[in-house]
């Protein structure tokens, strides 16, 4: 079979800072336990307006308006550099919070959110110039209600959809008694579907018709008391997407899920059972304002105020497009260990070497993307880079580095993370939008997408978790030869008579 290639990619954020005071997991979990806590109070002080969240450096090179290499050259930290974004980028987009508000009346299937009618046509009128949405009607099966309305179902459970100081919708739960349908969480994976629908579209629509399976690949469950993670989130965003010719499924793995995903799809192209596979995932509510504590109390504003969301379209191999090399798979199995060293190696260093190839032969890994402006102050470190001194170590173990060239080595082949921490989101999958372009202008030749996942947080095992993958230029296709048994037969005949006139010529000496 041919190979499987990387045809398109497409990224976008969510600006949503009205999720993160309300709903974001770390500020729902400290209003519950002490609603006077002081840092709480503090939140709208530190909330980024929209215009700022666009103008993020680190935002611009998400959806690709600037490279990581430009992104480095900025000086940090990159919260204080004055400079204009744009809204749409080369990958994809970043939108406001009331156009996901919009996107979360688009995909609700069971009229569970609703609306006050004056912010419907608020909603209206700001859309109908975009020249995207536009057209496809977001609003247009909104349920309405007045403001009093509206009040009462969010005092009899309902999970309140704010604007600023407005309240202006609510998502109702699904179920009077199911907790895996209450209102939180029906709002958690409308927000997820709602994203990942956008990142869908910023594939082109005539390749959107021919997708024949959908991976979604973020980190929510989707289901009832029967059955917690049952699914199907992915068919629902393929209906959602018009995705006429697609089934799908969901695939988890914490923030390893992306990557797994990723080598999935290859698999299901390169063996021919589908020619065209989406992976994608959307955003995670619960992940907003996770280090909102450490932010504030350092006087940063709340950085964790975008939703991402990725899409990715596997291809069967058209000669041009980046090819997925599955000969080249790095998998953290159960009796890897759990050690820096152990896992560093079954990642990158086992598979290069299965193949001849060293670390030096990659031009670029991409694994954790997170952006360290929100790790550091929250204790975390800034781990793009940890990741890459441990993969220059690791070459220093192998004999393929000397130490003195470790920072040599980071520079060439790392980047600034870019990402925002969406556990899923910056798991390796951020730079191939990038990595596509500059293979096309000769910039690299290939790069390592890095996914690794703490399955601890599930409490079903202490294992940690890891996949990799090798992305690289496209030689052109290959035709394979194919003899039918008659000319392969004729093929013998003829070499066997050219060998029995030469022994004839030369006679026997045995």
């Amino acid at each position: 079979m041919g190979n499987a290639v990387i045809r398109q990619a497409g990224y976008i954020l969510a600006h949503t800072p009205d999720l993160l005071k309300w709903h974001g997991s770390a500020i729902l979990q400290a209003r519950h336990k002490n609603p006077d806590e002081p840092w709480l109070s503090e939140i709208p002080r530190h909330l980024r307006s929209f215009d700022q969240a666009v103008n993020y450096p680190p935002h611009q090179c998400f959806i690709g308006n600037i490279s990581p290499a430009e992104l480095e050259t900025l000086p940090r930290p990159w919260l204080n550099v004055i400079q204009e974004g744009g809204t749409v980028g080369t990958f994809g987009e970043i939108y406001s919070e009331s156009v996901l508000y919009g996107m979360l009346c688009f995909v609700d299937a069971f009229d569970l959110t609703v609306w006050q009618e004056s912010f419907v046509q608020d909603i209206r009128g700001k859309l109908a110039d975009h020249p995207t949405l536009a057209s496809r009607g977001l609003m247009d099966k909104a349920v309405t209600a007045s403001e009093d309305e509206l009040a009462l179902l969010v005092a009899q459970h309902a999970a309140p959809l704010w604007y600023g100081e407005r309240l202006v919708g609510c998502v109702k739960a699904a179920h009077d008694l199911d907790i895996n349908l209450s209102a939180h969480v029906m709002l958690e994976n409308l927000v997820t579907k709602a994203s990942a629908v956008l990142a869908g579209w910023h594939i082109s629509s005539d390749m959107l018709e021919k997708v024949e399976y959908v991976i979604e690949c973020s980190e929510e469950a989707i289901g009832d008391v029967n059955q917690r993670g049952g699914g199907n989130l992915a068919k629902a965003v393929a209906e959602s997407l018009n995705c006429l010719q697609a089934t799908g499924i969901d695939m988890r793995g914490f923030c390893a899920g992306p990557v797994h995903a990723l080598v999935n799809a290859a698999a299901l192209v390169k063996s021919g059972v589908y020619k065209h596979v989406l992976v994608l995932a959307g955003g995670s509510v619960a992940k907003l304002g996770m280090n909102g504590r450490d932010h504030i109390r350092q006087g940063l504003p709340l950085m964790e105020d975008v939703l991402g969301g990725f899409a990715l379209l596997i291809s069967e191999d058209d000669g041009v497009s980046p090819v997925i090399n599955t000969r080249v798979v790095g998998r953290h199995t159960v009796g890897t260990g759990a050690s820096p060293q152990a896992v560093m190696g079954a990642l990158i260093s086992q598979p290069l070497k299965a193949v001849g190839m060293t670390t030096a032969d990659v031009d670029k890994y991409s694994a954790e993307l997170q952006n360290p402006e929100i790790t550091q102050p929250a204790g975390a470190g800034n781990v793009p880079e940890s990741n890459y001194k441990m993969i220059a170590a690791l070459s220093v173990m192998e004999g393929w580095l000397e130490r003195s060239q470790i920072n040599e080595f980071v520079a060439r082949h790392g980047m600034p993370g870019f990402a925002p921490t969406q556990g899923h989101i910056p798991s390796g999958v951020p730079f191939i939008g990038h990595g596509l372009c500059e293979i096309a202008d000769n910039t690299i030749d290939n790069f390592m997408v890095v996914g690794k996942g703490s399955l601890f947080l599930g409490r079903m095992t202490s294992q940690f978790d890891g996949i990799s993958v090798l992305v690289e230029r496209n030689q052109g296709i290959v035709e394979d030869v194919v003899l039918d048994n008659r000319a392969a037969a004729e093929l013998l005949a003829e070499a066997m008579r050219k060998v029995a006139d030469e022994l004839e010529a030369g006679g026997w000496h045995g």
